[in-house]
């Protein structure tokens, strides 16, 4: 077992191979639709099968692994639809939560966001997908949690949760990270003069990108499995 993951083991064997298989679908490492080879996955993370089960039971109840009865666990699979339709929530949510955030705008915000914005450049530079994901997400959140609205971040993060593993397939690709670094330093210059309707502008424009982007990822993930069939 790797150093890296020594470290990120925590006490129980279930607690850490809940966080090993949820880190993989998250970073894109087990990408949507892929199956979970449990006898692999217990080799791989040196444990019993029993926690390898708990982990999948609890990452299907989160709706990031779905279970096909004789076939096993599955990364879960979005169509288009549903990811518009998530995204579509999440501009609805988000949009109200940055706006508070920018009426309160917290001491010391925007300087922690420009130091994660320089997380998400470092990793965008060297091609770390799974790096920029992270630092993507505590940009974001790092915003949305400056409204002051708990319960609000915490439905945001369901909705964030369940896109993970698209929004990885979206960093593969130098144009689109360019890109999101972009739209974070326009993020941050409209923060920065308290511009309410130009960081909420900006944050859809993103999230626009985003979505336009992964449709033509699904699109051509559906003609390949359909010239696979054929």
């Amino acid at each position: 077992m790797s150093s890296a993951v020594q470290k990120r083991r925590p006490q129980t064997a279930q607690q850490f191979v809940l966080e090993e298989l949820r880190r993989a679908i998250t970073s894109g490492e087990l990408r949507p639709g892929g199956q979970i080879r449990q006898d692999a996955l217990a080799a791989r993370f040196e444990v019993s099968r029993v926690p390898l089960r708990e982990a999948l039971k609890a990452l299907e109840a989160e709706g990031l692994v779905v279970h096909h009865i004789h076939r096993g666990y599955f990364v879960a699979e979005l169509s288009l639809a549903d990811l518009e339709e998530i995204y579509r929530i999440r501009e609805l949510l988000e949009t109200e939560a940055v706006r508070n955030a920018v009426r309160r705008l917290p001491d010391g915000i925007v300087a922690t966001l420009e130091r994660i914005q320089r997380e998400v450049e470092r990793a965008a530079d060297e091609g770390d997908v799974p790096a920029m994901a992270a630092a993507n997400r505590r940009f974001h959140f790092t915003l949305v949690e400056a409204s002051g609205m708990p319960r609000l971040v915490r439905l945001i993060a369901t909705l964030w949760d369940s896109t993970d593993a698209y929004r990885s397939l979206y960093y593969t690709e130098t144009a689109h990270r360019k890109q999101a670094v972009r739209e974070h330093r326009a993020v941050i210059s409209a923060l920065r003069h308290g511009d309410e309707e130009a960081t909420v502008r900006w944050l859809d424009e993103h999230r626009a990108h985003a979505v336009a982007a992964l449709r033509e990822v699904l699109d051509l993930e559906r003609s390949a499995s359909g010239q696979d069939e054929s």
